[in-house]
């Protein structure tokens, strides 16, 4: 048996045991380790064990535990809280301004937390309580919360964006700055979506109340936080001041500060938010070494060679390729979790877009948007059962609403795909680059 006939086979076992539940690191380590002894021996394992040093080496990966250690500062403040109160005072009069404040709100989140659970959390259980209290259509406004969490990887800084950028080894700093623009985008067109369907449906949303100009630009002054951090991080990667690992570093000590003079944090908190950062990034650690190593089959084999070749070869359009791509990616959304489609396809799927000629920074949006539109879609969908649980809302009912934001999620990622500008735009732009 050929090693090429080894490698498919060890991706097959790889996505078999991902569906039936098994951690996504221990799945593909066990295809990657299989495939090397059937394949090659036990002579390349000391290649594979070099590897955890090669990954925890690279710039790239440093970003990670600093931007995650931030959001779960951010976590155990009240931070999240005033910016949703502040943008639902200010879009109190907009039909179904509670929902289109709580997209505003995961939106400036975002741009703090990078993470879409987190961010949908930090948000939801303040919006939860208003929704029933103001007698909104419950499982409108949870699906609008739960569609909302894609911008928490989309607007930087983003934890699957750095995960992209180890694996494609690409600049996290421009993959920072492409998802601006769309993230942008993404909220505009949420906002406007809701606006139309809670005017079109005036059961789904009460009568809009009057808040005075007092009230709104005194909200103002309780989000200096989030604005501070905003500029900081995403302001200095554009000028080219700092890193993305620096621009990291500076967010962990600014949060630190904010933290503990304005919002009581202390020694029992930072333990808390400690904890929480050592163990996701353990996490998503262990997930990057077991696709490295699964990336070094794919290369030893040559599939990536062949796969490449044969797309070459096909007399279709490189675009309907792409678009081919992405629906693979929105298809295998259906029955894996969005980390795991990223460990399993990019090895396969970065070589063919560069030598197709695409920017492989438009591409990391593509892959971001599509997995977190697998993280809403059942039956894996993790954020949609989050969701469920959290805020006790049947499973099948929250999926029923969710459908018309995933097909508006599909038409954004339709439009990101046909204009790579709205991707490429400011990293070209800015200083960094």
């Amino acid at each position: 048996m050929d090693f090429l006939t080894i490698a498919l086979i060890s991706i097959s076992v790889t996505i078999v045991l991902i569906i039936v539940g098994v951690p996504i690191a221990y799945s593909i380590g066990v295809g990657t380790v299989g495939a090397i002894l059937f394949g090659l021996g036990v002579a390349p394992l000391t290649r594979v064990g070099l590897i955890p040093f090669s990954v925890f080496h690279s710039q790239n990966w440093v970003p990670l535990p600093l931007f995650m250690l931030m959001a779960c500062i951010i976590g155990e403040t009240k931070i999240g809280e005033n910016v949703f109160n502040a943008a639902n005072k200010w879009l109190s009069r907009v039909p179904g301004g509670l929902l289109v404040s709580s997209v505003v709100g995961q939106g400036m989140m975002a741009a703090t937390m990078g993470n879409s659970g987190t961010t949908i959390l930090t948000v939801g259980t303040i919006v939860a309580p208003e929704v029933k209290r103001l007698r909104y259509n419950t499982e409108f406004s949870m699906s609008a919360l739960l569609t909302g969490g894609v911008l928490g990887p989309l607007i930087p800084p983003s934890v699957n964006m750095i995960v992209y950028a180890v694996i494609a080894q690409a600049s996290v700093s421009k993959l920072f700055l492409a998802g601006i623009v769309p993230g942008i985008l993404l909220i505009v067109m949420m906002a406007a979506f809701i606006i139309i369907v809670c005017k079109r449906y005036p059961d789904i949303a009460p009568t809009p109340i009057n808040v005075t100009w007092k009230e709104r630009l005194s909200s103002l002054k309780s989000i200096w936080p989030v604005l501070l951090l905003m500029t900081g991080i995403i302001g200095g990667i554009y000028s080219g001041a700092v890193t993305a690992t620096e621009a990291g570093a500076v967010g962990v000590v600014i949060t630190l500060i904010i933290a503990v003079t304005s919002f009581q944090f202390r020694i029992a908190n930072l333990k808390r938010a400690m904890t929480q950062a050592a163990t996701l990034t353990a996490m998503l650690s262990m997930m990057i070494i077991a696709v490295n190593c699964f990336t070094y089959i794919i290369a030893v084999s040559g599939m990536s060679n062949a796969l490449s070749s044969f797309v070459s070869n096909l007399e279709i359009s490189p675009l309907m390729i792409i678009i081919v791509i992405n629906v693979i990616l929105l298809l295998l959304g259906f029955v894996m979790d969005g980390l795991a489609i990223m460990m399993v396809t990019l090895p396969l799927f970065i070589p063919i877009v560069v030598d197709l000629g695409f920017n492989p920074i438009w591409f990391g949006v593509l892959v971001c948007v599509n997995i977190e539109i697998a993280l809403i879609t059942p039956p894996v969908g993790l954020n949609l059962y989050m969701v469920s649980g959290a805020f006790g809302i049947p499973a099948a009912k929250l999926m029923r609403s969710t459908v018309p934001f995933i097909v508006l999620l599909i038409i954004f990622l339709g439009l990101l795909i046909a204009f790579p500008g709205l991707s490429t735009w400011l990293p070209n732009l800015s200083v960094s680059s």
